[in-house]
């Protein structure tokens, strides 16, 4: 890949957004390499949590502009960049977003796509797209009102201001804050403890969270109903109960 360095450890994948000349500003050939990574990931069985990142000082600050003529930024290339956000966000593994400095633009709903953000104290967000002149885009009007609420979002995005990362835990754009020396060990850590989980049941857990903030209480009941009684068939239930009843730590494989 040009843009993403791909590491595997134990189940956990990290993608390393690689352009910290340009703050990792993510060029076209970046979001086809976004969603190239989470195809694998989905494929792969060995692969049981996703963690994304960004080399140097930056996380993302958004969509490379300065590589682009007027003439680029068309429909299609834009859709290039959707789909990676579906491929993020529609991933049926855990993902985990390491933010270890700005994150703006695009990047800051690139952070947002995945399930968990954890920030270093250093780190900050920003939908700056007001200041270029530009609307918000890569999946921020969906993602922003489920996460914060409409008026919270409207705030965020039209006046487009830096939101500091204790301030983006306050308002639930955050999962943890964390000083910049401990980010590595304690994204090292839940990455592990996702990973050492049962794949389907996470799965699961993850589509209904999802679906179940837009759906009926019925629907979300009867969503329920039918995965849990799917896990309570697969070996990974039956090796939780017999861990429970030998007092040891289960070993999942998702099956």
């Amino acid at each position: 890949m040009e843009s993403i360095r791909v590491e595997r450890s134990a189940g956990v994948v990290t993608a390393t957004l690689d352009r910290p000349e340009v703050l990792n500003a993510a060029s076209e050939k970046t979001w086809e390499e976004i969603a190239e990574v989470c195809a694998e990931v989905a494929r792969n069985d060995s692969d049981r949590v996703l963690v994304l990142t960004g080399a140097g000082r930056a996380f993302c600050s958004g969509a490379d502009l300065g590589g682009l003529s007027r003439s680029e930024p068309s429909i299609a290339s834009m859709r290039r960049a959707s789909e990676a956000a579906r491929a993020l966000i529609r991933l049926p593994k855990p993902t985990i977003a390491k933010v270890n400095g700005v994150a703006a633009g695009a990047g800051a709903n690139l952070a947002l796509a995945c399930d968990l953000v954890v920030a270093s104290e250093e780190a900050s967000f920003c939908e700056i797209f007001a200041r270029r002149g530009l609307s918000v885009d890569f999946a921020g009007s969906w993602l922003l009102p489920r996460l914060v609420g409409l008026h919270r979002a409207m705030e965020l995005v039209l006046l487009a201001d830096m939101v500091p990362a204790g301030e983006a835990q306050a308002v639930g754009l955050v999962n943890r804050v964390v000083p910049a020396a401990e980010l590595d060990a304690f994204v090292g850590e839940w990455a592990r403890r996702l990973a050492a989980g049962p794949p389907l049941a996470l799965s699961s857990s993850k589509m209904l969270l999802e679906h179940g903030s837009t759906s009926s209480l019925e629907a979300a009941l009867e969503a329920e109903s039918a995965a849990q009684s799917y896990n309570f068939s697969t070996e990974d239930a039956r090796e939780a109960m017999t861990a429970w009843r030998e007092r040891r730590e289960p070993r999942f494989e998702g099956r």
